[in-house]
């Protein structure tokens, strides 16, 4: 299929292009950028006059809750939220049930993404069978069914040996190791640390949880020279180690939550359930220092951190209810307001963008196989992975409305500026909203 989208405003973070241009389509591929080819003949005309054209966004942490979870989430449902996002790729941790620690799982999660072609879905190895801590997983084997990295998604390793080993044996590979730092016995509270925690009578996440487990991860990429990406920092001295870390030149790359970047330990309230997140979130000093380390490039990529829940886990009191929240829909707005919002740690419209595209593709590197030179980007011959963002239309998160099917978030009732109006994936309209249709 030909498609010509036209007037709009062309913006490509990897190579800096900023300009009103027309984007030529054909054979899932970009044909050109600018003035299209005399005799090409589309079959369908976008017009995106006042509108963004982006590569479509990447998310590095993503819940599809299939297998084993589907009640709260499946397939058909998360990857409509995804495009509807103007999400075109996305990497889904291994907590599934059963967890993807077995070349089987992994290709039939990835067929059956593929056959609803919609969102490009790259799974996350199990770093321990069944993610116990103990025994390794074939990490070449599931490399080979589909899978993008290792990880313990939620479930932090007791074992220090065992995460050496690990480490070294997806350096021997060249595999990265996807962690995010909680010390265990640190790390079992419901809410940060700090007065709030302590008047609302919740046990508290101190920062230490994090610190502790950001030093020993980096004590053995030192000695292992392992490529490590620490999944959703949320402390100011969490951004302070991963800037020292990076100074030293250790391979360690790292994203954040689009709920920390936004919100703070102040906005759980009375016991809103639907603020209990993990990483938990925290006080305003750290989200100011998550801000600044985003603008600035030591914090890589943001992420939605999409966790459906569905109702029965969520509607408990707090300490009781499942923690998670829908993001993929929110995703791109979210991150188009923290650039209008300005002031200390704002960043401009362009890094905005490219923590959503260019950075996380950087992330994924040579995992991405032959989509690696175009993913994440508008170029010339390339994957044609695009989504169209209205930056004037504002829009009212209501939880009804969301395609995902968790309804819960934390921005519920929220006026969010600007909205995706279609999104193509791999040349294909993926998705289109009813005011385009």
């Amino acid at each position: 299929m030909k498609i010509l989208i036209k007037n709009g405003r062309v913006m490509d973070p990897a190579s800096g292009l900023d300009a009103v241009c027309d984007v030529a389509i054909a054979g899932g591929r970009i044909v050109s950028l600018g003035s299209s080819p005399a005799d090409f003949s589309p079959n369908k005309v976008i017009d995106a006059a006042g509108c963004l054209v982006l590569p479509g966004l990447i998310d590095l942490s993503a819940r599809l809750r299939e297998p084993g979870h589907e009640h709260e989430g499946m397939l058909e449902s998360e990857l409509a939220a995804a495009v509807a996002g103007g999400v075109t790729s996305l990497v889904c941790p291994p907590d599934t049930d059963p967890v993807l620690d077995e070349p089987g799982l992994v290709e039939m999660l990835k067929f059956r993404a593929e056959k609803l072609h919609q969102t490009r879905v790259f799974p996350l190895g199990a770093l321990t069978r069944a993610l116990k801590g103990e025994a390794l997983t074939e990490m070449v084997e599931l490399t080979e069914a589909g899978c993008v990295g290792f990880s313990q998604a939620e479930v932090p390793l007791a074992n220090t040996l065992v995460l050496m080993r690990a480490m070294q044996y997806a350096a021997s590979f060249g595999y990265s190791v996807w962690l995010r730092p909680q010390e265990i016995h640190l790390g079992k509270g419901v809410a940060a640390s700090g007065a709030l925690a302590t008047r609302l009578g919740l046990s508290g996440v101190p920062v230490a949880a994090e610190t502790i487990a950001l030093h020993v991860i980096f004590e053995l990429v030192r000695s292992t020279g392992a490529r490590v990406h620490l999944c959703r920092i949320s402390s100011a001295a969490g951004v302070a180690l991963v800037a020292q870390a990076k100074a030293e030149g250790l391979n360690v790359t790292c994203d954040v939550s689009i709920n920390s970047l936004h919100l703070t330990d102040t906005d759980i309230g009375y016991f809103d359930s639907r603020m209990r997140l993990q990483p938990p979130l925290r006080q305003q000093r750290d989200r100011d220092a998550i801000r600044l380390g985003l603008a600035n490039g030591t914090i890589d990529a943001l992420v939605s951190d999409h966790t459906p829940v569905d109702e029965d886990a969520k509607t408990l009191p707090f300490a009781e209810a499942e923690p998670g929240a829908t993001g993929l829909e929110l995703l791109l707005s979210l991150a188009y307001k923290w650039s209008l919002d300005g002031g200390e740690g704002g960043a401009d419209l362009m890094r905005a963008l490219a923590v959503l595209t260019s950075a996380p593709a950087r992330v994924l590197g040579a995992s991405l196989g032959t989509l690696e030179a175009s993913v994440g980007r508008l170029v010339a011959g390339g994957v044609a992975d695009i989504c169209v963002f209205d930056p004037a239309a504002e829009w009212t998160v209501q939880a009804d409305a969301l395609r995902s099917q968790g309804k819960h978030t934390p921005f519920s009732g929220y006026q969010l500026p600007g909205r995706v109006r279609c999104t193509l994936v791999g040349g294909q309209l993926a998705y289109q909203s009813k005011a385009e249709a």
